[in-house]
């Protein structure tokens, strides 16, 4: 088929994907998705939604199948991957002209060659960067848009990378073109300046739309694109240039008024301007020191003096009071508790802090955050009308007055920790704060709940326990939560009031108040909850047309099971003909009841101390909630876990529980699964996928190796070659996986594959000793009195945990955990002593020369960190 008739079947498939009709809609989503792996489509997509005379949702459909196709197929190493020379083909494609008229179709195809430049820029395609920066020139408007715009989106994604390699190359990159991007910046800047005060809005906004994306590059370049940037001049200009820039768009913003076509993006650029200083601050702490002093002016005289009146706008100042907060909480700019061990910059920065941070400066801050920024405002105060029972109430007499008495006390209550040693608080309860608990006048409430929210915010900090007693009495009729002292009172009353109340509103705020008080006082419930758990079944049976209420009946269950701990097996009897109803999707009710349904049943799980036939029953539920595919999925996975957990051979569904539970019998049981798994970790690879595949090789390894035959005759590859492509993945995908349980596991299982004679695994050798090195920086800690490392996630035996009273007991579930966690190599098996003996076997094998020449392939840095953590053994 030559590319003309190709054309008009995708073409024709594509408008047909874009119906409102399913029955038109799926054979043409399943006929593009054949198609994905034909040599050629992606070429077709490129003429498609490069044609600006087509329909624009075909367009838009054809870009996003080619940046999904991107995602899927790129990689040589994918399966069906493409060709080098239709890759070759499409990136020229791409970058050919700049002049798409669609500012969503613009914004998709920027991402798109951005997913590119990430793979192959700049070494297979090192003229991006050339001709994005000669289109950006174009006299062209829209031409010069759409290249900056993609621009930017290069930037960014290039930026993001953080291998070290790729890193330099940043770099690199950075370096070659910062003076362009200042120039770029500054010139659309001016422009824009000159327009909007020459009233000229249209051409003003084109201009700062220009300015802002031209900013955007900058600060990726500034942040990301220089190791040391206090030593580059432009640099540290371009920083100093944002303080005037900052000051002339405030100014803008004056001037234009709240009603401005231009006003929306002015604000926004200004946020991205302080972003900028935000961002390097963060990043670069030291090289910030010289624009510390005037930060701190620039932030604290929009914020806390008359000078941002009338230019400022609420993200500024927040943006404004991060950056004085960051500066001051900066562990950079913090000396050491010995002076001398201090770094130079440390004291530096110290030095300008405290110069700054005079006590006239100090106070009017203090003063007008108190006076100013704590007021409660207009709109508040309307919410608080609106919805009192969840904000608060209005309509006071002396409104100045009552502010500034709410806003002082807010104060108050933020700074407890800070005013430990200057407020006798107890004093001030005793004298002031229980007087105004007891001012029951409407107009009062303002203050009564700032008072209540106070003594929360200080009653952990300094609050002698004999005045509890006398706090509790005074809010019991505010109906908080009562403390054990109260409890059987209290929930006597409640439980009676349960009874006495028909309306089922009534009722549902009754058993939201019982839970609250079953929530905070947990075990401590059990000896009073017997005539509630009576009470509950004749409850739900009434309740049968009031699924509201049956809601809220199975809130209070869930916090009474979780009270109740082990012993809420006495409960199934009545909890799990409910938790069948509320989760089963063929009945009605579970519209309403099935979020909290299996709220209950997972609670329900996490505390049974030991499968029941009923328990099992019930899972039959679980596969038509699984093809819901709704919200819900994670707490069902989080079911299917728990059943793991309590009863591992009738539940190895989930996959990488299973495997740790039962490393051989879990590699069988998934066999058909295992597959997949596999082709995932060569095409996308995700850190579940991983770890799957992680446990198999280090647990099973016959299993992997049986596997690993089954894939080559798949995929039509030898054996050694798939290993290679797995490993060199799985090395690439390392900074994929965040939890160190998980990167550990990869260094173990990689190790694993050592020692050995095989060639693929010895050119692999570097990669696998380089994850090793970063699991080794995550798990290891140094004994300050040896000076050797241990591995901090090595558990040797189970202890039933020592409880404070504010701690809750473990579940049944958190002790099954614990107890499989003592059987899992993550936590049994000492990382570096595994390194150790498996480079001691690796040199064993080769002998001392071979295993020389195959370390010198390992990086010199990566070998002497190796060294600093295997030293002892």
């Amino acid at each position: 088929m030559d590319m003309d008739s190709a054309s008009s079947v995708v073409l024709q498939a594509l408008t047909q994907a874009t119906s409102q009709n399913t029955a038109v809609l799926k054979p043409a989503e399943e006929q593009l998705r054949q198609w994905e792996t034909q040599p050629g489509f992606y070429s077709v997509l490129l003429n498609i939604f490069n044609n600006h005379m087509l329909d624009v949702n075909v367009r838009w459909l054809a870009v996003l199948y080619f940046k999904n196709g991107i995602d899927r197929y790129w990689r040589r190493v994918a399966p069906h991957a493409l060709s080098e020379e239709e890759k070759t083909s499409l990136r020229a494609g791409l970058i050919t002209n700049f002049n798409e008229p669609v500012n969503q179709i613009a914004t998709q195809i920027a991402v798109l060659i951005a997913k590119v430049a990430r793979l192959d820029c700049p070494r297979q395609w090192p003229e991006l960067i050339p001709i994005l920066l000669e289109s950006v020139k174009s006299q062209d408007g829209l031409q010069q848009h759409r290249a900056l715009l993609t621009f930017y989106h290069v930037t960014k994604t290039l930026s993001s990378k953080r291998l070290a390699h790729d890193r330099r190359l940043f770099q690199d990159l950075a370096s070659g073109i910062y003076s362009f991007a200042c120039s770029l910046w500054s010139h659309h800047t001016d422009c824009f300046l000159q327009q909007i005060y020459a009233r000229d809005e249209t051409t003003a906004l084109s201009s700062l739309e220009r300015t802002l994306l031209s900013l955007k590059v900058l600060r990726k370049l500034t942040v990301h694109g220089f190791q040391e940037p206090q030593q580059n001049m432009e640099v540290m200009g371009f920083l100093n240039a944002v303080f005037e820039r900052l000051k002339q768009f405030l100014e803008c913003c004056r001037q234009v008024g709240p009603d401005s076509t231009c006003r929306e993006k002015l604000e926004k650029t200004i946020i991205l301007y302080t972003k900028v200083l935000l961002d390097f601050l963060e990043y670069h702490p030291c090289a910030f020191i010289p624009l510390i002093q005037r930060s701190l002016e620039f932030a604290v005289s929009y914020v806390f003096t008359p000078a941002g009146e009338g230019v400022t706008f609420e993200r500024f100042i927040v943006q404004c009071m991060n950056l004085i907060k960051m500066i001051v909480k900066n562990d950079a700019y913090k000396p050491a508790k010995n002076i001398d061990d201090s770094k130079p910059e440390s004291l530096e920065a110290h030095k300008i802090k405290t110069a700054f941070f005079t006590h006239p400066t100090l106070t009017e801050i203090g003063r007008r955050l108190v006076s100013h920024y704590f007021l409660l405002t207009e709109e508040e105060l309307a919410m608080w009308e609106e919805d009192p029972e969840s904000f608060g109430p209005t309509n006071v007499e002396d409104p100045v007055q009552l502010l500034m008495k709410d806003a002082v006390y807010n104060a108050v209550g933020l700074a407890a920790y800070e005013l430990f040693d200057n407020v006798d608080f107890d004093q001030w309860f005793k004298n002031q704060l229980l007087g105004e608990l007891q001012v029951s006048h409407h107009r009062y409430k303002l203050i009564r709940r700032r008072v209540i929210w106070l003594i929360g915010q200080w009653i952990s900090v300094k609050f002698k326990s004999d005045l509890r007693p006398l706090l509790y009495e005074v809010i019991l009729s505010l109906m908080q939560d009562p403390d054990l002292v109260y409890l059987e009172s209290i929930f006597g009353l409640l439980f009676q009031l349960l009874q006495q109340v028909t309306e089922c509103d009534t009722k549902m705020q009754v058993l939201h108040v019982i839970s609250c008080v079953i929530e905070r006082v947990n075990i401590q419930i059990r000896p009073y909850v017997g005539c509630l758990v009576q009470y509950l079944p004749l409850l739900w049976k009434q309740s049968e047309e009031h699924n509201m209420l049956r809601c809220a009946i199975l809130t209070t269950l869930i916090h009474l099971v979780q009270g109740l701990g082990a012993e809420s097996k006495n409960l199934y009897p009545f909890l799990l003909p409910v938790i069948q109803l509320s989760t089963d999707v063929s009945q009605p009710p579970h519209v309403y009841l099935l979020e909290d349904g299996l709220e209950l049943w997972l609670v329900t799980l996490e505390n049974s101390p030991a499968i029941t036939p009923e328990l099992l029953r019930i899972f039959q539920n679980m596969s038509a909630l699984m093809e819901l595919s709704s919200e819900n999925m994670r707490t069902c996975f989080q079911i299917v876990n728990a059943y793991i957990y309590l009863s591992a051979t009738e539940f190895l569904q989930v996959v990488e529980i299973a495997l740790k539970v039962s490393p051989i019998l879990g590699a069988h049981m998934f066999q058909p699964l295992l597959p997949a798994v596999f082709r995932g970790i060569v095409d996308v690879v995700m850190s579940t996928y991983l770890g799957i595949m992680g446990r198999v090789l280090l647990q099973n390894s016959s299993f992997f190796s049986s596997l690993l035959t089954q894939m080559a005759s798949e995929c039509s590859q030898e054996m050694d070659q798939l290993l290679g492509s797995v490993i060199e993945m799985w090395v690439d995908r390392m900074d994929n996986i965040t939890q160190p349980e998980r990167r550990k596991l990869s260094s173990l299982a990689l190790l694993s594959l050592l020692p050995s004679d095989n060639s693929v695994i010895q050119d692999k050798f570097c990669g696998i000793i380089n994850i090793c090195v970063e699991a080794l920086h995550d798990v290891m800690t140094e004994e300050p009195e040896t000076g050797t490392f241990k591995d901090c996630m090595l558990m040797s035996h189970f202890e039933e945990p020592k409880l404070s009273d504010d701690e809750e007991p473990p579940t049944e579930q958190d002790k099954r955990k614990k107890l499989l966690a003592l059987e899992d190599p993550v936590h049994s098996v000492s990382l570096h002593q595994f390194v150790y003996e498996k480079l001691k076997a690796q040199q064993a094998l080769m002998g001392d020369q071979g295993f020389g020449v195959l370390m010198e392939t390992v990086d010199t840095e990566l070998v002497r960190q190796l060294q600093e953590f295997l030293q002892g053994l």
